[in-house]
């Protein structure tokens, strides 16, 4: 087999190609990438913000090797998300194939296990991030604040639907688990005792003797998962029930001060055992049956708030409620939390309707939120004719806010939801972000700050290349 340059015996000139060619002198990898790319923006990005919170964590162990370093993996996590990839295993694979990566390490290769523990790790540390590179927004001017939209994403949890199971399945799953983990433990004491002359055969030479063996830390693990879910749900029964007599004592006692019995639906009783018509998931208990348009997913509520001007996220946050009517006091307070500022103006879609709560946020916050979750109702009120004349004193909150959105001021910037909170999510969607990685609700949480802090930088980037 040859080996080196083979030259082609043709009469036409072409290019110096020869891939067997040593380099001459030590290559720049800085130079196999354009001014602009955004793998060099993340580097400055990362190189200009505070991580000692990351550093400390570090700081306080002297033991073992020397770790990689925080920024490199940083870097590396906030690049891979950017451009859609979450996987640990892909990135760590990308590190020894893509430019961009290699770039960012330089010259560093850590393991996908090495990057997995180091996003499980550090979850709690990216609201802290997000929050100084939603400063480096706000410094670019993406964050104006004029008007905000608030809305939820359903997105999919690291969990099968078909593993949501009802409270008796779940108490036969458990006795069934417990009485295989019994004879897996019988199982070892008897093999232990039988061939104890034997230890070197049976366990290795290399290995101590006390390790688990193959079935026993899996089936440990469904049961531990199993009897959460178990748990979950009779914690959530029992404040149910707990609800439920407090309201038949305050009842009992009206009744009995008045002499008269409340008017009213008779109130429906609330039985101490969890009943069957709910369910918890055995492999993300943390995670809920949601409805979306396209059918039922197992998964979270994602909440955003969006700058109207810029889609800009400022706030992000991750419930487990099915609906949005309990968030918009909370998200709307981060927003000032997280900026140091208050918006002028919100939107919100009718799944946020609530009158109470929507009385508790900041009246110096102008809301524009939709009234009815009907389609036929908010299409006969957007073909009313704009309101005119003074607002009657007798005018219920609800009655002013659709008379608000009526007006031509109230259906400009109600429309501008539809141009901001919804194509953010849209991007995210697009870059393969539909489903988490991660388990649980407060590592779920993190991811999707992640996610969102990514969001972020891709806008600043854009800002910033254009400017």
């Amino acid at each position: 087999m040859l080996s080196g340059y083979i030259s082609d015996t043709m009469s036409k000139k072409y290019r110096t190609y020869n891939p067997n060619q040593t380099f001459l002198l030590p290559p720049d990898i800085r130079d196999w990438l354009p001014e602009n790319h955004l793998s060099r923006f993340i580097n400055d990005v990362v190189d200009d913000i505070d991580i000692s919170p990351i550093f400390a964590y570090y700081e306080a162990e002297n033991r073992g090797n020397p770790p990689y370093h925080p920024r490199m993996l940083l870097k590396v996590l906030l690049y891979s998300y950017c451009v859609g990839m979450s996987s640990s295993r892909k990135i760590g694979k990308s590190l020894h194939e893509d430019v961009a990566f290699r770039f960012l390490s330089a010259g560093n290769f850590p393991n996908f296990r090495t990057i997995s523990d180091f996003r499980k790790i550090h979850l709690d540390k990216f609201e802290d991030i997000f929050i100084k590179v939603l400063e480096l927004c706000q410094k670019a001017g993406l964050v104006k604040l004029g008007t905000v939209a608030l809305d939820g994403m359903k997105i999919k949890a690291n969990a099968s639907l078909s593993k949501s199971q009802k409270y008796s399945t779940l108490c036969t799953k458990e006795e069934k688990e417990e009485d295989k983990l019994r004879k897996l433990v019988r199982d070892m004491l008897d093999e232990a005792e039988r061939v104890d002359e034997e230890e070197d055969r049976i366990y290795g030479e290399n290995n101590r003797g006390d390790e688990l063996p193959d079935g026993f830390r899996t089936t440990k693990e469904r049961l531990e998962r199993i009897r959460e879910a178990k748990r979950q749900l009779e914690e959530e029964q029992e404040q149910k029930h707990k609800k439920y007599q407090n309201r038949v004592q305050s009842r009992n006692k009206e009744e009995k001060e008045t002499g008269k019995k409340v008017r009213g639906r008779k109130l429906k009783a609330v039985p101490e055992e969890p009943t069957d018509d709910v369910k918890r998931n055995t492999t993300d208990p943390d995670s809920r049956i949601m409805k979306t348009r396209k059918g039922h997913i197992q998964g979270y509520n994602a909440q955003a708030i969006v700058d109207c001007e810029s889609q800009i996220i400022v706030a992000a946050d991750l419930v487990q409620d099915e609906n949005d009517k309990h968030q918009q006091v909370p998200m709307m307070k981060q927003v000032e939390q997280y900026t140091g500022r208050k918006p002028k103006k919100s939107t919100m879609d009718a799944g946020y309707w609530d009158e109470k709560r929507l009385k508790e946020i900041d009246p110096e916050i102008d809301l524009y939120v939709a009234t009815d979750k009907d389609w036929k109702t908010r299409k006969k009120l957007r073909n009313l004719p704009c309101p005119r004349g003074r607002i009657p004193k007798s005018a219920t909150f609800k009655e002013r806010m659709e008379r608000k959105l009526l007006t031509k001021k109230g259906r400009k910037i109600y429309k501008k939801r539809g141009s901001s909170v919804e194509p953010a999510f849209g991007q995210i969607q697009n870059r393969g972000f539909d489903k988490l990685s991660l388990r649980g609700k407060k590592k779920g949480k993190g991811e999707w700050i992640l996610i969102c802090l990514s969001h972020n930088l891709l806008k600043l980037s854009k800002a910033t290349a254009s400017g």
